[in-house]
């Protein structure tokens, strides 16, 4: 997809300018940033037992992608930015060319492993969490950066044009630019679409079922003048044994139910289904906010791609850029909406803070 051609004569560098000073200085930023907050998840995983779970490996082995997109792809980026022209050769143009299209490939396909983990998790929970190993989820880590190499690596067979002043993409092979957004991009943005509407509509059911369950128990209540009080609460995965009857034991020798024990359950019950109902909310944001991200950050740049592959736009340099640049906020955005949500991650970042502070 990217390649090294048409090299225009060798111009003499501009100085610094005040509103190439300003981009460079907000670049810089955001590059130290996504560093910096994917180094935190990393640490937070490495040094908090609680998170030794096969599903913050994956946000784990996310991290280590989203970091190498800031220590070896953004700062070439940044130099090239800044000085409008390649200053480092063929081979490295070479290199960092290939590392930008795998890195940036890994990250977005981890993005669609941790999807069908989490669809896996919540739609077959009990096959799945026997299945639920290390060991398959480094399978799926080293799946994900082959299929990021093998749609990285064919441009090394065909790039043959040297220029020693630029470094840009080309869209000379129409099919390869067909291959690699829609492996790199489309394929998993549908992927994770379906994944993510699939699993909100799971845990929406799920939650109308314990939302059910409790409306059945505080509408079977039992008004006859029992010592005890039962309620069958089928299906109600709250309970530590679902499906056994709830008794509310009272006073044996009297022949009077428990007036304030069953409205104690009744509150609860309601509260508990008002429980249910803000999580549901909570589920859709969070999703919201996962899809919404994604989909703004590398959209826009693939669309510009396969257009330009086709012919149909020849975007200028500056709009690139800043469409890459949109893509690679995506590297600082994961470490945030994946563990933000997670109480676990906000205690294990809290210990951090502490001990960085003591």
């Amino acid at each position: 997809m990217m390649n090294i051609s048409n090299c225009p004569s060798v111009q003499e560098q501009k100085p610094f300018d005040a509103r190439t000073l300003l981009i460079v200085g907000l670049l810089i930023a955001l590059t130290l940033a996504t560093a910096l907050l994917n180094c935190t998840v990393i640490l937070a995983i490495c040094t908090t037992r609680k998170l030794h779970l096969p599903a913050n490996y994956l946000i784990c082995s996310l991290a280590v992608t989203d970091l190498l997109v800031a220590t070896l792809v953004m700062p070439l980026s940044i130099l090239y930015i800044a000085t409008e022209t390649w200053m480092l050769g063929y081979v490295v143009c070479e290199a960092w060319l290939s590392m930008d299209m795998t890195c940036c490939t890994c990250s977005i396909l981890h993005l669609c492993a941790i999807a069908v983990d989490r669809h896996w998790s919540i739609t077959s929970a009990l096959e799945y969490t026997c299945r639920r190993t290390p060991q398959i989820t480094a399978v799926m880590v080293t799946i994900v950066w082959t299929l990021s190499i093998l749609i990285s690596v064919p441009p090394l067979f065909w790039r043959i044009n040297r220029c020693a002043t630029q470094c840009t993409i080309e869209h000379d092979h129409v099919t390869y630019t067909i291959y690699s957004t829609f492996g790199a991009f489309y394929i998993p943005m549908a992927l994770i679409l379906i994944l993510y509407c699939r699993i909100f509509v799971a845990a929406k059911t799920l939650y109308q079922r314990r939302s059910g369950a409790t409306n059945i128990c505080s509408n079977g209540e039992n008004h006859e003048h029992y010592p005890t009080v039962q309620f069958s609460c089928v299906s109600q995965m709250s309970m530590p044994n679902p499906g056994k009857p709830v008794e509310l034991v009272g006073n044996k020798d009297m022949d009077i139910p428990c007036p304030n024990a069953l409205q104690r359950t009744l509150e609860d019950d309601k509260e508990r289904s008002h429980l249910y109902s803000i999580r549901e909310r909570r589920a859709a944001q969070t999703l919201g906010l996962i899809l919404g991200a994604f989909v703004l950050c590398w959209l826009p740049f693939f669309v510009k791609e396969l257009m330009a592959g086709f012919g149909i736009l020849q975007p200028t340099q500056h709009v690139s850029n800043f469409l890459t640049w949109l893509g690679y906020a995506n590297s600082l955005i994961n470490p945030l909406l994946y563990t933000s949500f997670n109480e676990d991650f906000k205690q294990a970042f809290k210990k951090l803070l502490q001990c960085r502070r003591g």
